[in-house]
């Protein structure tokens, strides 16, 4: 059969909004206030007989059955339900109760919990016993059953099951608390060895220091510090702590044993990260205060010092300033096998490039370690293998440092092993030449005395570097004091006959020098000859002039005048006129001194005219950058400027003209305001003279 429903459209007379409008928020808002509200209680009901009795509790264990029938899970309503039995002294019923709750959810730790507490009120200690050991076996690492097993136990007087119960707590390993809650039960009936022996599951700091202070409590000192000690073993130098140092400090300072505080300290500081030994550092300055000297608290000072560049050189090994600083600081403080690895930690980080500038700093701690093995240890075998160490080290073929090589023979020659010092200049010559090597190995064999050393150096030193003009000098010079100027004449010729010198000029001078000590003065004359063929500069023709002149010889005068003429003959065409004027202003100091009037005339009428120039200045991007003014010298000697001089001339007459003009002009008009003021002044005295 088939239905058909109609329905009926509801119309809507007066869609007009509502005067008073009522939102989502004010609904449940006013929901919320009626659940507050309080409902009446339900009437007392009195129980006369036991038919009621039964009636009422048939009607409450309805009640609960029921709930627990919708949820099972719902663990207060088991709880409730056999709490409420309990009350009626229905004990059996409540663990019933209990154990179908158990079966439910026997994980539960509130549920073992009551129905513990249930057996022991109503004082089912076996029943209590029972529940306890089936928690601790089902739920073993919940702490609470096994604090108040052993509870129950201890207030029993049960002393032996409660020691039983916490050996078996122990094996499960509990957290500290479970510990020291077994070390205080023990403590607490007198068993203080059974306490010592348990077992330390948790070897954490604070706990070695319980330890300690339970040793020290019950007046066992020396194993106190036994256990310190082990604490201190155990942690070791990855692990260490500052607190653990900080309570062994204290320890021995209550013992009186100052020096074994002081140790300690030393020990820790050495030991524990700047960063975390600040507690440290503050007990130890307050101690060495208290019972140290002035040398204990710089001891203290030392030690953070100490730290602060250990953090330094941690953070950037490579920071030699900061490793010169630290060993400076050890050196003056502490053992020489401290030192030693101070030093060879700081000698370990090689600069990563090897380029001379990044080693030049490293270098020195090689130095200076040598120089404390050899001054303040006075270990002369270990200060040579330092010295070869550092030798071995440098890459040679790529740079070197002379100073290494001849403080190592430096050292050997202190030692009288000349042999070794020799070997080892002359490994240094072969593998890396430099010039401060050969000087130093020259020097040395100078200072010997060993002169046909010097001889083959030099003649190797000049073979490596021919155009080193000092060590030709330096050679000729010794020849000269061993009295063979024949071959120090020589020498100065190989010398001056290089292709290539880096100072010409001195080596000149030298050999000139040399020759007029050896009052070769024709040699000399030779010299200059050549030399001025080579350049023309106006020091070398005066040097020539005042050479002639130191001569003691009839005709040195006119010898000195004729250079100086033929100088400034050379030097017309020169480009550079300072140097011209330079000689002529020579020339005419020394016409001064030993010349005529006629030649000092004569040389003043070489000199020449100074006049300023304007030229233009061009910028470097080739724009017009304005005009300078600049002074120029013309001579009268060229002939290309004796117009200009003609010109020069003739402007300085008409200007001396025009300021002689200027001045009798002057003069005149002064005259006639003289004559004036005298007419004026007879004038007024004839007046005067009319009124008398």
């Amino acid at each position: 059969n088939v239905h058909s429903f109609t329905f009926k459209m509801t119309t809507v007379k007066n869609k007009a909004p509502a005067e008073v409008q009522i939102t989502a928020e004010q609904l449940l808002r006013e929901a919320k206030e009626r659940e507050l509200e309080l409902l009446p209680p339900p009437p007392k009901q009195k129980i006369t007989d036991a038919e009621e009795l039964n009636d009422y509790k048939l009607k409450k264990r309805k009640g609960f059955e029921d709930n627990i029938r919708k949820n099972r899970t719902v663990i207060s309503n088991w709880i409730k339900y056999a709490q409420w039995e309990e009350s009626l002294k229905e004990v059996q019923r409540a663990r019933s109760i209990y154990e179908r709750a158990l079966d439910v959810d026997h994980r539960n730790i509130t549920l073992w919990l009551k129905y513990a507490e249930m057996e022991m009120k109503n004082r089912q200690v076996n029943h209590a016993r029972n529940i306890w050991d089936r928690a601790i076996t089902i739920l073993p690492r919940v702490n609470q059953f096994w604090y108040k097993y052993t509870y129950m136990e201890e207030m029993l007087g049960n002393i032996a099951g409660c020691r039983q119960v916490f050996e078996r707590w122990m094996e499960w390993e509990p957290e500290e608390q479970a510990w020291h809650s077994y070390i205080n039960f023990e403590l607490r009936y007198k068993e203080v060895d059974k306490s010592r022996t348990l077992v330390m599951v948790h070897p954490e700091v604070k706990n070695w220091i319980k330890y300690a202070n339970f040793e020290e409590k019950h007046g066992y000192i020396a194993l106190a510090r036994k256990v310190f000690e082990r604490a201190v073993e155990f942690f070791g130098e990855e692990h260490i702590s500052e607190n653990l140092y900080v309570a062994f400090s204290r320890f021995e300072e209550k013992q009186k044993e100052f020096e074994r505080v002081r140790i300690i300290y030393k020990y820790a500081l050495d030991r524990v990260p700047k960063q975390q030994a600040q507690e440290l550092f503050k007990n130890y300055t307050v101690f060495e205060k208290r019972f140290g000297d002035r040398r204990g608290i710089e001891d203290v000072i030392v030690s953070k010092r100490r730290f602060q560049y250990e953090e330094e050189v941690k953070a950037n090994p490579h920071n030699y300033d900061a490793w010169f600083d630290y060993l400076r600081l050890v050196e003056s403080d502490t053992d020489a096998d401290t030192v030693r690895e101070v030093y060879e930690r700081a000698i370990a980080n090689t600069p990563p490039i090897q380029e001379k500038r990044h080693w030049r700093r490293y270098i020195y701690l090689w130095i200076n370690y040598a120089l404390y093995e050899e001054l303040e240890v006075k270990d002369p075998e270990r200060t040579r293998q330092v010295y070869q160490a550092c030798l071995e080290l440098i890459p040679h073929k790529k740079f070197t440092f002379a100073k290494i090589w001849l403080l190592y023979a430096q050292f050997e020659i202190r030692q009288k092993n000349l042999q070794n010092a020799r070997r080892g200049l002359g490994t240094a010559i072969g593998k890396c030449p430099k010039n401060k090597v050969f000087k130093g190995y020259i020097e040395l064999e100078l200072q010997l005395r060993e002169f046909d050393r010097c001889r083959k150096l030099y003649e190797k030193y000049l073979e490596f570097s021919p155009e080193n003009c000092t060590t030709w000098i330096k050679f000729a010079e010794l020849e000269t004091i061993l009295g063979d100027s024949d071959r120090a004449r020589a020498i100065f010729e190989l010398a001056i006959g290089q292709p290539r010198l880096d100072m010409p000029e001195v080596l000149w001078k030298s050999y000139i020098d040399f020759e007029i000590e050896q009052e070769e003065y024709e040699n000399t004359r030779g010299l200059y000859k050549r030399l001025l063929q080579r350049t023309q500069h106006v020091k070398v023709w005066i040097s020539y002039g005042q050479f002639e002149l130191s001569i003691d010889s009839d005709d040195r005068i006119q010898r000195c005048r004729q250079i100086y003429e033929e100088a400034n003959k050379s030097m017309q065409g020169c480009e550079e006129k300072e140097e011209r004027l330079m000689l002529l202003e020579s020339w005419r100091e020394f016409e001064d001194e030993f010349g005529s009037l006629a030649n000092k005339e004569r040389v003043r009428k070489l000199l020449p005219e100074k006049v300023k120039k304007r030229r233009k200045i061009t910028a470097e991007d080739g724009s017009d950058a304005g005009w300078e003014e600049y002074y120029d010298y013309i001579f009268p000697e060229d002939a290309a400027n004796q117009p200009n001089l003609k010109l020069l001339a003739m402007a300085k007459m008409w200007k001396k003209q025009q300021q002689e003009d200027e001045e009798e002009q002057e003069e005149e008009e002064q005259q006639i305001v003289v004559e004036e003021s005298e007419g004026i002044i007879s004038q007024t005295f004839a007046e005067l003279s009319c009124y008398l």
